[in-house]
């Protein structure tokens, strides 16, 4: 009897094992066309944390958390194939869950984005039932989500990195899971003073055909049972990411052949590049709110800066693929 009481608890602890992702992001880039996912949990083996990420080419992203169910995020996929918005897929998976793995859908959690033709839309779900503390923050292009977090904040600041981030895709998701980064994020990893056991960042371009683990352009997943790293697994997530940019020459601050003058100024900052290729013009102030954000087709500009407060901003050029950029410091009089 002893026996099976406690091989029935291994196996409870099994499933809650399996069942439980805390904090992710999904988000796409419609400038791009970029896709991208990352996410962390507490769970420390290989698939423990990118279980939860699916990636559908050209259309959009869905994160499968909480109680996590293959055969919904199957559904999902299908139904993001099929040409539904994120909302009406939530919807759907509210209507249709699969419960046949004990939980039901106010264990799930969901989110999803897709790029719709340049105009991203997204959608979220945190059922009832998931364990606190958790919920989701929506935005026009990302929905981030989490359960089993230290506390709201973890959803606050990962939301405030997202919007006051700057550069390609793979940078702002990556600003994303810094921002999380605390002990405990993952309330189970407190005790470790980690914050999760194992993250992935994922980012599909239009060129991808295949999306599958270890296909996309860019596929990092990293868990501390490998052996190969001790610390932090967003600490390691960086360091990889990193070195995936050093190997493919994206430098985020290489991008050369701009003048911007004058400065200081009144109001009105002439741009000139030296080629003909078209750029990205975005403006944040000290505090990292943007104030721009606009593509420019011609070789010499004027951005008018007269309607913002005095002070000191940021003006970020970046090339129209948003790999490469450089940033310049500039006083509004």
């Amino acid at each position: 009897m002893t026996k099976n009481i406690t091989l029935f608890l291994s196996f409870l602890l099994t499933i809650y094992s399996y069942s439980q992702h805390t904090f992710s992001i999904v988000a796409v880039d419609s400038g791009t066309g970029y896709i991208g996912s990352a996410g962390a949990t507490c769970l420390d083996f290989e698939d423990g944390a990118l279980a939860i990420s699916d990636i559908i080419l050209n259309v959009g992203a869905i994160h499968t958390q909480a109680a996590y169910s293959v055969s919904n995020q199957l559904n999902a996929r299908t139904r993001m194939q099929a040409g539904d918005s994120p909302e009406n897929i939530i919807s759907w998976l509210e209507a249709n869950d699969d419960y046949s793995d004990g939980f039901n859908i106010t264990d799930r959690q969901y989110g999803v984005v897709d790029l719709n033709s340049g105009s991203p839309r997204s959608a979220a779900y945190t059922g009832a039932n998931n364990y606190t503390e958790n919920g989701h923050r929506l935005g026009t292009d990302y929905s981030i989500q989490g359960n089993i977090l230290i506390s709201e904040d973890v959803l606050n600041d990962m939301e405030d990195a997202f919007l006051n981030s700057s550069g390609p895709l793979y940078d702002r998701l990556m600003a994303v899971m810094q921002a999380a980064k605390r002990p405990g994020a993952d309330s189970r990893c407190y005790n470790d003073n980690i914050s999760s056991g194992s993250a992935f960042i994922r980012v599909a371009t239009p060129s991808d055909t295949d999306s599958s683990y270890g296909n996309l352009w860019l596929d990092i997943n990293v868990w501390l049972a490998s052996g190969i790293f001790t610390g932090d697994p967003i600490d390691q997530l960086q360091i990889e990411l990193d070195e995936f940019k050093a190997g493919l020459g994206l430098d985020s601050n290489d991008l050369e052949g701009f003048r911007i003058s004058p400065n200081p100024t009144a109001g009105i900052v002439k741009i000139a590049s030296e080629t003909a290729q078209p750029y990205v013009i975005q403006v944040f102030d000290s505090l990292g709110k943007m104030h721009v954000d606009l593509e420019v087709n011609t070789q010499n500009y004027q951005l008018d800066l007269s309607g913002l407060h005095s002070g000191l901003y940021f003006i970020t050029i970046m090339d129209s693929f948003k790999t490469k950029s450089v940033t310049k410091k500039i006083s509004l009089l």
